[in-house]
């Protein structure tokens, strides 16, 4: 086709029709022709330089209209979201300090997020989350007071799992991403403000030059701690953001990060095939190195009243129990590969995820007392309510949460659906506990269970692989494969 006399808009049709004369369908690029008024001028669509050169410039020219509208947008200041919550009630007996949800993989980063323009559905209030019943939300987008922010750069999650394989190495990664300037990133955006519910990012931190997969808070929320690709886990202190010291022994990737809620203890989990235990007030040197899996370690968490209990998996799916003053292993059985997590406060679960299917396994006993069972993909990860009484699985197509305290145990209480930017991590809010923040690629979801309502907030350049709460602070921290971690509140 000549460069002279082609329209942008055009191009597809030309294509289209090119493939079904190369298809033999003469027929069909008869009819399509002639109802599409398209030209049968000849397209050079085999040959790689002709192909790019006609379609990249027709997209280059639409492309920049695009960015000339947008660009007032990205010039002015981040409006305010609103989101009306009512306080819920508490759920009876005492609350567990921390959970988390996070995972493990690299993806493309990026610079420190722009502030972007959102503008919310209906107001949502905030009952208390049910104990029982068999409701379901299941579409959330576009409908029925939900708010939903979506962009092109959303499309590129799918190349973000690409890189994850391996086969880009951080050096693309490293060109991608601002290395320059403060790493400290002073920002104001926040979900207003209506009803004693606020949601504003507090601080960033550059945290690694490499991505960041993990992060956790202390029992006191004083502290937290982030870890990732660059074989480091680093105590930031969170009032300030600035570090407290970095623990640097592992020699393959960290995979998850956890705080004893006890002691001041933490442990790594790594690619190194070790755990490792750290003394939290004296830096420079781990107390155990745990060494027995024949595999990647992927996931660990300490015991919420057994002091010297830390428990980890595999790729291979193997459970691991470690007693931390012996520095040995006392128990191994199969039944997780992805992630682990200890129900919060009375510590009788272990919930361990492999595959799609979530395994709720007896502590004492190691037996399966339920396997749950609707994930079509493999799920990324889990999280406990602080209560332990509910527990939600992710998977990057769909949210599942479960009821496994008191009544009946194992029902799938609520479940949301993908609807393009899949979903990563999860976290029950620290004060809200029917309100739960999905960590997706560059942006976190907002989940109202109780009202079936969702809403979208930019938050990152890039995966966020891990999401942390303090019940001692209010907080909720992001850690994101755009090497930053931020706080929430």
């Amino acid at each position: 086709m000549s460069q002279t006399n082609w329209e942008a808009d055009k191009m597809l049709d030309v294509y289209i029709y090119d493939y079904l004369v190369k298809r033999d369908l003469k027929a069909t690029a008869q009819a399509f022709q002639a109802e599409g008024k398209v030209s049968s001028d000849p397209v050079a669509i085999d040959a790689p330089g002709g192909f790019l050169f006609e379609w990249w410039s027709g997209f280059d020219q639409l492309r920049s209209g695009l960015l000339q509208q947008l660009k007032p947008f990205m010039q002015s200041p981040q409006s305010f979201h609103q989101l009306n919550i009512k306080q819920p009630v508490s759920s009876s007996g005492p609350a567990n300090s921390t959970g988390t949800a996070n995972t493990t993989g690299p993806s493309p980063g990026s610079a420190p997020s722009t502030p972007s323009t959102h503008t919310p559905g209906d107001a949502i209030s905030m009952p208390n989350l049910p104990r029982s019943g068999s409701s379901k939300a299941i579409t959330m987008f576009g409908t029925d007071g939900t708010a939903t922010l979506t962009s092109p750069s959303n499309q590129l999650a799918d190349m973000d799992r690409f890189v994850e394989d391996g086969s880009l190495d951080d050096n693309v990664e490293s060109f991608l991403s601002n290395e320059d300037g403060d790493q400290r990133d002073a920002v104001g955006r926040c979900m207003d403000v209506s009803k004693g519910f606020t949601f504003t990012e507090l601080n960033s931190v550059r945290a690694s030059t490499s991505k960041v997969t993990c992060c956790h808070f202390s029992s006191d929320g004083k502290m937290l701690a982030s870890a990732g690709h660059d074989k480091k886990a680093v105590l930031w202190h969170t009032d300030t953001m600035k570090p407290k010291t970095t623990l640097e022994e592992h020699t393959a990737m960290i995979t998850d990060v956890r705080f004893s809620p006890s002691l001041p203890r933490l442990a790594t989990s790594s690619f190194d095939k070790t755990v490792r235990v750290w003394d939290a007030d004296n830096k420079g040197y781990s107390l155990r190195t745990f060494m027995g899996h024949s595999s990647m370690v992927t996931s660990l968490d300490f015991h919420p009243n057994k002091d010297d209990l830390i428990c980890s998996c595999d790729t291979d799916g193997e459970i691991r129990y470690w007693s931390i003053n012996n520095g040995s292993c006392t128990r191994v059985y199969k039944g997780g590969s992805t992630q682990l997590r200890f129900q919060p406060r009375v510590g009788k679960y272990l919930a361990a995820s492999s595959a799609n299917v979530v395994s709720v396994l007896d502590v004492e006993t190691q037996a399966c007392r339920h396997s749950l069972q609707g994930h079509a993909n493999q799920i990324n990860s889990v999280c406990w309510d602080p209560s332990g009484d509910f527990l939600a699985s992710v998977s990057e197509d769909m949210v599942k949460v479960w009821t496994l305290g008191t009544g009946s145990e194992g029902e799938c209480v609520h479940e949301l659906s993908c609807n393009g930017n899949k979903f990563q991590s999860c976290v029950f809010h620290p004060t809200y506990p029917s309100l739960l923040v999905i960590g997706c690629y560059q942006s976190l979801e907002l989940w109202n269970m109780s009202e079936n309502k969702t809403m979208t907030l930019p938050a990152h350049e890039g995966l966020i692989a891990s999401l942390a709460v303090s019940t001692s602070t209010g907080l909720v921290a992001s850690a994101s494969h755009d090497k930053l971690v931020k706080l929430w509140k």
